[in-house]
């Protein structure tokens, strides 16, 4: 039983080190990587000290101390999961507003007069769910 606890404290802290070492290298955004950090942190605590998880099975009143471990699973990558939509969310209403700006400033200028610059957009291809529109110049 030692050795199980040894190799789940160890993995707890390698995936904690290896979670820091991406955010570190910015492959990883720090709020998620806490997020992650934190996990493997209680990996770890829960493979040095099993006892903790029956003690805690018991306090709430669940008989079969591995259900609450797998319900608390089930609980944090739910909000994880939650989390992450919100997040997404944000970012592409932020990515509409920002183009519905830029779509007026293009129309403002075009008004005035000005010539626009070359666009790169029209000659990229389009990703998944976008078209690639020209610019009013380009038809000129």
């Amino acid at each position: 039983m030692a050795t199980l606890q040894i190799t789940t404290t160890l993995l707890g802290l390698g995936l904690a080190v290896v979670i820091l070492l991406l955010v570190r290298r910015d492959h990883l955004y720090l709020l998620h990587g806490l997020f992650w950090v934190a996990v493997a942190g209680a990996a770890a605590l829960l493979g040095a000290w099993p006892g903790l998880i029956d003690r805690l099975a018991s306090v709430v009143g669940i008989s079969y101390p591995p259900a609450l471990l797998l319900l608390l699973a089930c609980v944090v990558l739910l909000v994880k999961a939650l989390h992450t939509d919100m997040d997404n969310t944000r970012i592409e209403r932020d990515v509409r507003r920002l183009n519905q700006r830029l779509a007026l400033l293009e129309a403002d200028l075009a008004l005035a007069g000005h010539t626009l610059p070359p666009s790169t957009e029209a000659s990229a291809p389009a990703s998944a769910g976008t078209t690639a529109t020209a610019h009013p110049a380009d038809n000129a």
